[in-house]
């Protein structure tokens, strides 16, 4: 009985010295790009359980998380919707190095159920309807600090639609809410993210239809470590390389780099 005694009174006090390390350790703040969300949760949700750390998340626009960290904002990872940020933060100092690329991201066509627009992914009917009028309202994100918004931009210049539509815009913060705007029936539809499609919660509301990834600079998404990055942080960083997290960014449209 004695050495059972003293195995559970071991085994006892190494769980509560690992639990007080670990609260111990501040928690991670991950500064990460509205498309990540539904995909990067998932994965997250996996890493706390497999690893006991814990994270905190927080969703916005790639460019307005590029400036504040500049000034000074205690994120511990960035991952970004597009690397020249993590590169123009890496030049000014705020970054542990210059990352590392995590995925390829795709946009696409949304049109809601309701919407006299066609899921067109080539965009022929979007201006069939800016020229009979069908089109009143159209959703992209931002493209003054967005990444998906401005390769929203590229692709209707591309289709030589960006004239025509811009008077028609409505602007999301970020992908999240374009996407949002996109499916709500305040729109005919919206140039979103594949990553936000391809949730259930976001696909059911309407049809999705890819744009030619040639019509737009390429969606290179990258993170990096700010300076005072805890363990947590870190951790997570080498976690998405892993195969099973990668297999998760797959399933929600992103491409993984080739080592």
């Amino acid at each position: 009985m004695k050495p059972l005694f003293f195995l559970r009174r071991a085994w006892l006090l190494a769980a509560l010295l690992f639990s007080a390390a670990t609260q111990a350790q501040p928690v991670a703040t991950v500064a990460a790009a509205s498309d990540l969300k539904f995909a990067i949760e998932e994965v997250a949700t996996q890493f706390e359980k497999d690893t006991g750390h814990k994270l905190r998340f927080v969703f916005g626009s790639s460019g307005n998380f590029y400036t504040q960290i500049l000034q000074g904002a205690p994120f511990h990872l960035y991952m970004s919707a597009d690397e020249n940020f993590v590169f123009k933060l890496a030049d000014a100092g705020k970054t542990r190095d210059r990352g590392q690329l995590y995925a390829y991201g795709r946009i696409g066509l949304m049109v809601p159920k309701g919407s006299p627009l066609q899921a067109d992914g080539e965009l022929k009917d979007l201006a069939l309807a800016l020229k009979d009028g069908r089109l009143k309202k159209f959703a992209i994100a931002n493209p003054e600090h967005a990444p998906y918004g401005m390769r929203a931009r590229e692709a209707l210049q591309h289709a030589g639609l960006w004239q025509a539509i811009e008077p028609k815009l409505v602007l999301g913060e970020n992908i999240s809410q374009a996407a949002h705007f996109a499916t709500s029936g305040s729109t005919q539809g919206g140039i979103i993210a594949q990553s936000l499609a391809l949730a259930p919660s976001v696909g059911r509301l309407g049809q999705f239809v890819l744009i030619p990834e040639a019509w737009h600079v390429r969606l290179a998404q990258r993170m990096v470590l700010t300076r005072d990055a805890p363990p947590a942080a870190l951790a997570f960083y080498d976690y998405l390389s892993i195969p099973a997290a990668q297999a998760v960014m797959v399933r929600y449209g992103f491409e993984m780099p080739k080592p």
